[in-house]
């Protein structure tokens, strides 16, 4: 991986297939794209640079060389500062439940410097490695931390230069209400400008799950922010939990700002109930995140996609005290969702690459985040023929292009 450098700013990004359609030229100006016009095989590229590079005249166009191209991917739901990636390797130890996690968690982050910049924005270069532009990160703020974690995650953010869009989500690791204390520093945390406040499994960690969802409900309401819930528990409590944030959400008025994430429950309910389930957070614009997790029942994506509930994906935490999986590969993981929701149709792998890109702009903010006029220049180029050939090999991202400059090339990090 090369040293970071300072990443080339991009005027035109010529001979490009957005989603693997006709060839045309992307225009950007102030980091988002301005035209998209039909490229002219005539009209020779200025240098006879590898595919994607850019060229060397200093005028800021990239020759695409005809390569696939996608929206920048979105991670909707990472954990980027409590990775241990790149330090040396950390066997797993511990108990393997939500408790066990939190407990062994609490006990050795200290020796790994997490959370840490360096850990952070090593994390976060990986992600940009493999085309990933924007995250939902969620951020632990505890009795022990404070709101450190948070700093440290917008002090390795802006090392990158604008490289990684983010949302913040100040997220309640070690619970809500039996914590006294954390309900004022998750406060403190949306005061202080996070997106977002999180919760966790209200019913199995803090066992007052209208407690729960009151206190974050009123953080919501009073300081604008959204509101992002791991939920693990399944079966009838956890789809009963669900129902308490669809109530909760339709009396405040949150629609479209309230997220499940994981929500199990939702995959493993009898389906006569989770027809119902689905369809009551459609009305309320509940929205879900998962992780694509080996083992748990799938998600019924087509079901909650047709309700309009969105769903975004994401890596979780990556080499971390939880787990010692993940590359950093939403790409991948988009593969991996695929597989476990059995899409094998052309146009159910174009679904996966969309929940990891284009439909999950909601999820970081953004009104829009596609190859057309208007929005961010957010675009990764890999050497597919197709995005469901894309989807299924999850090949090398040729190029890296975040707000209109180019962030990665063949594998290493600019930036």
């Amino acid at each position: 991986m090369t040293s970071p450098s300072t990443p080339e700013t991009v005027t035109v990004l010529r001979d490009v297939r957005p989603w693997g359609g006709e060839r045309v030229d992307l225009h950007v100006a102030e980091g988002r794209i301005a035209a998209v016009t039909p490229h002219d095989p005539a009209v020779a590229a200025p240098s006879g640079t590898p595919a994607g590079s850019p060229t060397d005249d200093a005028s800021g166009v990239v020759d695409g060389r005809g390569l696939l191209a996608l929206p920048g991917l979105v991670n909707a739901h990472a954990h980027v500062d409590k990775s241990w990636w790149g330090k040396p390797w950390v066997s797993y130890g511990g108990e393997a439940t939500t408790q066990g996690r939190i407990a062994h968690e609490r006990a050795h982050r200290d020796e790994l410097g997490i959370p840490g910049v360096d850990v952070t924005l090593a994390v976060l270069r990986e992600l940009v490695r493999h085309g990933t532009t924007a995250i939902r990160t969620h951020v632990d703020v505890d009795l022990g931390l404070g709101l450190r974690g948070i700093e440290v995650v917008r002090e390795a953010l802006a090392a990158l230069g604008g490289a990684v869009h983010a949302e913040i989500v100040a997220f309640p690791q070690d619970g809500v209400l039996r914590r006294p204390g954390v309900l004022d520093l998750l406060d403190a945390a949306a005061a202080a400008g996070a997106e977002h406040v999180g919760g966790l499994d209200p019913a199995s960690i803090d066992r007052d799950p209208v407690g729960q969802l009151d206190g974050l409900f009123a953080i919501a309401e009073r300081r604008g922010v959204g509101i992002d819930v791991h939920l693990h528990d399944g079966g009838d409590l956890g789809a009963f939990q669900v129902e308490l944030m669809i109530d909760r959400t339709l009396r405040a008025g949150l629609q479209g700002k309230v997220n499940v994430a994981h929500g199990f429950a939702v995959g493993d309910v009898p389906a006569s109930r989770q027809a119902d389930l689905v369809a009551a957070m459609g009305e309320a614009g509940i929205t879900m995140t998962t992780v694509a997790p080996i083992g748990a029942a799938p998600l019924p994506v087509h079901a909650l996609r047709a309700a309009g509930v969105a769903v975004g994906l994401g890596t979780d935490g990556i080499r971390d005290l939880w787990s010692p999986y993940g590359t950093g590969d939403l790409l991948a993981l988009a593969t991996q969702l695929a597989r476990l929701s059995r899409f094998r149709y052309d146009e159910e792998l174009v679904t996966a690459a969309r929940i990891a890109s284009s439909d999950a702009a909601r999820f970081v903010g953004r009104a829009v985040h596609d190859l057309v006029v208007g929005a961010p220049a957010d675009v990764v180029l890999v050497d597919a023929e197709n995005v469901p050939d894309a989807v299924v090999r999850a090949p090398r991202r040729a190029l890296v292009v975040a707000g209109g400059r180019v962030v990665a090339r063949d594998g290493d990090v600019l930036v």
